[in-house]
C-alpha cells in the first residue's frame, strides 16, 4: 500500500472567505471558481436539457388529470427506497389521487421490471406505470406491461444496453442523446427532476391559481439519503441536491422516518453530515432489501408521524445486526478459501463463491472484498433453478460494466444477463459457468490493469503542520462539504510517534500520537485492525493516512484522528 499526495494546481483559484487549507483542498478536486462552491437551488440546472422529459410530464399530467391509477415500481437498495417515496410524495403532492408502488423481491424476482413482475402489477390495474432506479434494461418487460394495456415512463440513471425499451417515455441522463449534463445523478434525482417538470407545466396550465404549488423542495431530504446511498460521483450539481436535503436535515424539517434512522444510528440530527447518509442511514435501509423486503424501508421513510417511524426504524436495525452477522460469516469463509494463496497468486479479477451465502449480503462482502486485496471483485450466492448472482466491485481503471459487457461479447451465453455503474454492477449466469466466467472475467481485467494498479493507494491532502491539529479546522472540514464519491473527504498523511495503544470494542485501537517532528499529542481510533499485530508496544513509530474528525463524549467535543491506513515503521 502507497500514500500519494493528491495534486494540487500551481493557480488556486479565488475563493473569498475560504482558509488557505480549505482552498486547497477544493482546488485539487477541481474547484476553479467560487460558484462551483454555491449549493443554492438557483444553480442547480435545469431540467430542459433532458431528453423524453415532455413526454414523461405529459404522461403524468394525463394520469393526474383523468384521476387514472400510477403505480411506481422501485428498486430494492437505497437509491431505489428514495426515489420510490419520492415519487409516491411527489405525486401526491401535485394532485394524483391513486398512486401505489411495487418492489420487486431480489431472491423472488430479481432486478428491474421483468414480465414477472409486470404480471404481479397487473393485479393492481394500473393506467400508467412509472419506473424509478430501474427499467433502462427491461426490454421485455416494458413489451410486456404495454401488451397488457399499460402505459410505461421509466424514470433512471443506470447505462442502457444495445437495445432501448419501447416505453411511452424514457427520463435517464445516460440514454444515447440526452444533454442534460449531469451525467451523475442517482435514480433519486432523476424522479425528483420529473416532478419539478411536471410541477413547471401545471403551472403554466394554471393549476395553481387558486392553491399554492407544492413545495418540492421538502422531497431534497430524500434525495440527499439516496444520492449519497448509491455512492453516485459528487458533481456540482449533486452537491447541491445533497447540501440542500442536509440543511433540511439539519434544521429538522425532515420526515420521521430519516429522523428516525439517525437516531438508531446514534447520530445527531442537527450535526448530520453526508458520510452519516452513507455510513449510517444507508446501511440500516438497505438492509430491508439484502435480509427481507425494501417496502420495510419505504413504509419506513412514509411513515407519517415519528412513534410510527421509530417502530420501523427498529425493524430496520434489527435486520442490519442480522446483515452483519451474516456478512461476518461469509468473510471468514472467504478468508478460509485464500488462506493458502499469497497476494502475488490472487486472479487480478477476483471470483468468490459458496453455495450457502446470502444473496443480499454479496453486494457487501465484494466490497470488503474490493477494500481490502485492492482489485476488482466479484461475489455470487446461488439463486436457485441452477444460476447464480453476482454483485461487482470495482476500483480506478476499470468500468466494471463494461468489462461484463466485453466478457460477454466475447463468449456468447456465458453470461444471462447483466447492469451496473462504472464501479458496481450486477449478473446472473448459470452454476457451471462460474470457473469459465472467472477465468475470462480475470482474463479482461489484466488487459486493463496491472501489477501496479493492483497495489493499492491512499490518496490525501498532505502532511498537517503541528499548529493545524486543532478541533476547529476539524470542525470547519466536516462541515465544508459535502464530501463523497469522487469529491472526497479531506485525507491526510504523516510519520507519529505511538505514545499509547490499547483495544476497545474487541477490533478498534485507540491512540494517542504525536507528531515524529512536533510535540502536540493527539488521541486516534483505527477500527477494525489486525490482532495479530496491534496492539504491539514494541512498535513506536508509525506512518498513516488519517482524517481529522470531531468526537463527542458526554456532551464533550474533543479532536480524533480517524486512522484509515496504519503500517508500523520501528
Amino acid at each position: 500500500m502507497r500514500i500519494k499526495q493528491r495534486h494540487v494546481p500551481g493557480a488556486l483559484p479565488d475563493l473569498q472567505g475560504v482558509p488557505p487549507l480549505l482552498t486547497r483542498i477544493y482546488a485539487a478536486r477541481g474547484v476553479r471558481h467560487a460558484r462551483e462552491l454555491d449549493t443554492g437551488l438557483q444553480q442547480l440546472q435545469p431540467y430542459h436539457g433532458f431528453k423524453g422529459i415532455t413526454a414523461a410530464v405529459e404522461l403524468l399530467l394525463d394520469a393526474i388529470e383523468q384521476q387514472q391509477r400510477i403505480l411506481i415500481v422501485g428498486d430494492f437498495d437505497a437509491d431505489g427506497a428514495t426515489a420510490t417515496a419520492t415519487g409516491v410524495l411527489g405525486l401526491r403532492m401535485l394532485g394524483a389521487a391513486h398512486v401505489h408502488y411495487l418492489v420487486p423481491n431480489r431472491f423472488d424476482y430479481g432486478y428491474g421490471l421483468s414480465p414477472e413482475i409486470v404480471a404481479a402489477a397487473g393485479e393492481l390495474s394500473p393506467d400508467l406505470l412509472v419506473t424509478v432506479d430501474n427499467g433502462i434494461s427491461s426490454v421485455e418487460g416494458v413489451a410486456a406491461a404495454r401488451a397488457a394495456g399499460m402505459r410505461v415512463l421509466i424514470t433512471d440513471h443506470h447505462l442502457p444496453g444495445e437495445q432501448l425499451p419501447d416505453a411511452d417515455a424514457i427520463v435517464n441522463p445516460n440514454q444515447p442523446g440526452c444533454e442534460f449534463p449531469s451525467k451523475a445523478l442517482a435514480g433519486v434525482g432523476v424522479m425528483f427532476y420529473v416532478l419539478l417538470a411536471l410541477r413547471a407545466r401545471m403551472r403554466e396550465l394554471g393549476h395553481f391559481d387558486h392553491r399554492p404549488a407544492p413545495n418540492l423542495a421538502e422531497l431534497l431530504d430524500l434525495v440527499a439519503l439516496g444520492t449519497v446511498a448509491d455512492v453516485v460521483p459528487l458533481d456540482a450539481n449533486n452537491r447541491i441536491l445533497v447540501q440542500q436535503g442536509l440543511a433540511r436535515i439539519r434544521a429538522g424539517r425532515t420526515r420521521p422516518g430519516i429522523r428516525a434512522l439517525v437516531e438508531t444510528g446514534r447520530r445527531s440530527v442537527s450535526q448530520l453530515v453526508a458520510s452519516d447518509l452513507g455510513f449510517i442511514v444507508g446501511p440500516r435501509l438497505n438492509a430491508a432489501g439484502r435480509m427481507d423486503d425494501m417496502r420495510i424501508g419505504i413504509e419506513c421513510l412514509l411513515a407519517p408521524d415519528q412513534t410510527l417511524a421509530q417502530q420501523r426504524a427498529q425493524r430496520l436495525e434489527e435486520l442490519n445486526q442480522k446483515r452483519r452477522q451474516v456478512e461476518q460469516g461469509m468473510q471468514q469463509d472467504v478468508a478460509q478459501q485464500l488462506q493458502t494463496l499469497d497476494l502475488q497468486q490472487l486472479p487480478f479479477g477476483l471470483c468468490v463463491y459458496q453455495p450457502d451465502w446470502h444473496q443480499g449480503v454479496t453486494g457487501i462482502l465484494a466490497a470488503r472484498l474490493k477494500e481490502k486485496h485492492h482489485r476488482p471483485v466479484i461475489a455470487f450466492a446461488d439463486a436457485g433453478d441452477g444460476l447464480l448472482k453476482g454483485s461487482a466491485r470495482s476500483v480506478a481503471g476499470l468500468h466494471i460494466r463494461d468489462a461484463l459487457d466485453a466478457v460477454a461479447t466475447r463468449n456468447p451465453g456465458l453470461i444471462s444477463k447483466f447492469g451496473g455503474h462504472a464501479m458496481a454492477a450486477g449478473l446472473t449466469l448459470a452454476s457451471e459457468h462460474f470457473e469459465r466466467f472467472s477465468a475470462a472475467f480475470d482474463a479482461c481485467v489484466r488487459e486493463h490493469l496491472s501489477e501496479a494498479d493492483l497495489q493499492g493507494m491512499w490518496v490525501t491532502d498532505g502532511e498537517l503542520a503541528e499548529n493545524e491539529f486543532q478541533l476547529e479546522l476539524a470542525r470547519l472540514l466536516r462541515m465544508a462539504g459535502p464530501w463523497g464519491q469522487q469529491f472526497p473527504e479531506p485525507s491526510f498523511h504523516g510519520r507519529f510517534r505511538l505514545l499509547e495503544q490499547r483495544l476497545v470494542g474487541e477490533r478498534h485501537l485507540k491512540l494517542v500520537l504525536q507528531p515524529e517532528q512536533g510535540q502536540v499529542s493527539v488521541e486516534a481510533i483505527a477500527f477494525n485492525v489486525d490482532l495479530h499485530q496491534w496492539p504491539n508496544p514494541t512498535i513506536r513509530l508509525a506512518d498513516m493516512a488519517y482524517r481529522l474528525d470531531v468526537n463527542e463524549f458526554r456532551g464533550r467535543e474533543s479532536l480524533q484522528l480517524m486512522v484509515e491506513h496504519l503500517v508500523a515503521v520501528g
